[in-house]
């Protein structure tokens, strides 16, 4: 068995909604693409398909997302599925359909069957159910923590796992995000931005992302900082709209109504980052990446965030001049305070740049075909 240059790649994933793994999913799969493999997603639909199709990649729709034994009756459909394809590799991103094509896998001819490749996006409870994640022939950990979490909590041989950071694309994220024309339209809706430093909080509004610590930050931030400005990007998930309500509450009984603004949802955030004076991260727990990070260095704005989990990772590489201790809301918006008047200097490793996920990527799956090619 010989390892072919040209590719067919699978990926499988629940949906193609939205997200940081959907959106890596969709670039990545317009990459290997563009360099002449055979892409396709296996998922069960969603608002990014057009977008995956536009790229280059087939899309096959399949219900491979339901948390319910009924997800079992796939199992079959799935394992004819890839004996059609003939894929090199198929690439199992969510538990859902890692558990699906494992069992299709299985039962595959050994000699012919494709090689199985796993990324761990994330810290999964420790359980049986999880565990499939540990089952593929080659892991990916998205960051140094997730690496060591495979370790501390799975009996894998640490060969199989590679370190792989989630790529930005510099056409996105770059520091010629934020242009005039933006700027005026912005003002134009939120005259109270204009004149003033803005601080941000981009990410989903939920409680262990930390927006309540942000209002937090910034009642003592305005004291130092009177022209400082609090700007939260995201909205609230699906039937948590009252948290929302709860922010917005909070943020008036700590007389900030003038000085903090949401913006909800918003497709241009690489736009709101060229803006900023400072962005936050102040998700209450670990997080394994931490994605808006390494996107607000991309576009040049400096990041404040605590020291831990996935984006401590990004900002030692980043700026390191951003790290405060976990959970210390007084040094926080001290830092943000300093930032405000420095100079700064952030330099982004290649490694967090989407040609680089893309090139380790196809590494893992090129040491994992010729390694079933010699013992097959």
């Amino acid at each position: 068995m010989n390892t072919p240059s040209r590719l067919t790649i699978v990926q499988v994933l629940p949906a193609l909604n939205s997200g940081g793994v959907e959106r890596g999913t969709v670039e990545f799969a317009r990459e290997i693409a563009a360099l002449g493999h055979r892409s396709i997603v296996i998922s069960s639909g969603g608002g990014m398909v057009q977008q995956l199709i536009a790229g280059g990649t087939e899309h096959i729709q399949m219900p491979v997302h339901r948390k319910s034994l009924a997800s079992l009756l796939q199992v079959r459909p799935m394992r004819r599925l890839l004996a059609e394809l003939k894929p090199d590799i198929v690439h199992v991103r969510s538990r859902v359909p890692a558990w699906i094509v494992w069992l299709a896998w299985r039962r595959m001819p050994q000699a012919t069957r494709p090689g199985l490749v796993s990324t761990f996006h994330g810290m999964y409870s420790v359980t049986p159910y999880s565990a499939i994640m540990a089952r593929g022939e080659k892991l990916i950990a998205i960051s140094d923590c997730v690496h060591r979490y495979i370790l501390d909590n799975y009996p894998v041989d640490p060969a199989k796992i590679t370190r792989i950071y989630r790529g930005l694309d510099p056409s996105a994220f770059n520091t010629d995000a934020c242009t005039v024309q933006w700027r005026t339209q912005l003002y134009s809706e939120y005259p109270q931005l204009e004149g003033k430093r803005i601080i941000l909080m981009p990410g989903r509004l939920s409680r262990w992302k930390g927006q309540e610590a942000f209002l937090a930050m910034m009642a003592q931030l305005i004291r130092l900082e009177p022209e400082a400005h609090g700007v939260v990007v995201g909205a609230a998930e699906p039937n948590k709209e009252h948290y929302l309500d709860e922010l917005l509450k909070q943020r008036d009984d700590l007389g900030l109504t003038e000085h903090i603004t949401f913006v909800g949802h918003r497709a241009d955030i690489q736009a709101f980052y060229g803006l900023a004076a400072v962005t936050c991260h102040m998700s209450n727990k670990a997080e394994p990446f931490g994605r808006t990070v390494p996107e607000a260095l991309a576009c040049g704005c400096p990041v404040v965030a605590y020291d831990r989990g996935g984006a401590s990772e990004s900002l030692n590489a980043g700026f390191p001049r951003g790290l405060v201790p976990a959970d210390d809301i007084a040094a926080f918006s001290q830092r943000v305070s300093e930032l405000l008047h420095e100079q700064h200097s952030i330099s982004l490793p290649a490694a967090f740049y989407l040609e680089q996920q893309v090139q380790g990527t196809l590494g893992v799956y090129y040491r994992l075909l010729e390694e079933k090619a010699h013992h097959p």
